[in-house]
């Protein structure tokens, strides 16, 4: 099955309204790629404005709250950010594993409340370095994908991220040989979870994919896009993976 590619952004915590300024060379770099997708998670006070400035790129949320609504405070429900202009959501990322203590359940009851707000959702997962250098990094992939893959997953609104966590800021990637490896895992192991489904959903490679390196790893077997973190910040950084993914 023929997936289209996907590069998404993530800014994390930074950016402001002037740095909104940067996603007018990202969009224009989407016009100019109709075979690509393209998306860009921002904090939560920039969905608004950046959806207004970028009306034709999928702008979506870096996290929602398992809940609907409720007595949770200082989180943000899928629902509101919905309002607030999001197309999709990330749940599950490494950071929020490690810095939140979040686990894949809460992964997958994000991904459900994400979906019942029709969002798109990029789910996360992988491996730390401890894991990776005890050779368990596909046990590890496989048991975050089997306890947060929700039973009626599939590519119109479900997309998987592997990114190993000792690679994401640190300018480290795994092998080519690496990189496959797991991708044809996550790709088995949805089978087994979602069946014939499992052919649909993209899986993005994520850990410090820049303009340099982006070509090599989207020609990999299994990967179907790119979950950039820094080099999504600026255009500059951020188009020519866009360009790799284009010319695939």
């Amino acid at each position: 099955m023929t997936r289209r590619k996907l590069v998404a952004g993530n800014w994390k915590m930074n950016g402001s309204r002037a740095a909104l300024v940067e996603l007018d060379g990202i969009a224009a770099a989407a016009a100019a790629a109709p075979n690509v997708d393209v998306m860009v998670a921002v904090p939560f006070t920039l969905i608004a404005p950046a959806a207004d400035r970028a009306p034709t790129l999928s702008i979506g949320a870096e996290d929602v709250h398992e809940a609907d609504s409720g007595a949770h405070t200082g989180c943000v429900s899928a629902a509101m950010v919905k309002e607030a202009g999001a197309r999709f959501t990330l749940v599950g990322h490494s950071e929020r594993r490690m810095d939140q203590g979040e686990t894949s359940h809460d992964a997958w009851a994000k991904a459900a409340a994400a979906r019942r707000q029709g969002l798109h959702v990029i789910s996360c997962c992988g491996e730390t370095e401890a894991e990776r250098d005890a050779d368990r990094a596909e046990r590890v992939v496989q048991a975050q994908i089997e306890k947060s893959v929700p039973d009626n997953a599939d590519g119109s609104w479900f997309t998987l991220a592997y990114e190993p966590r000792w690679a994401i800021g640190t300018g480290r990637t795994p092998t080519l040989e690496q990189i496959a490896a797991i991708h044809a895992i996550a790709r088995a192991k949805l089978r087994t979870l979602i069946g014939d489904a499992a052919d649909g959903v993209r899986i993005l490679y994520g850990g410090s994919v820049t303009g340099d390196n982006a070509a090599t790893i989207l020609a990999c077997d299994n990967v179907d896009g790119a979950l950039v973190g820094g080099a999504s910040l600026t255009a500059a950084k951020f188009v020519p993976i866009i360009t790799a993914a284009a010319a695939l």
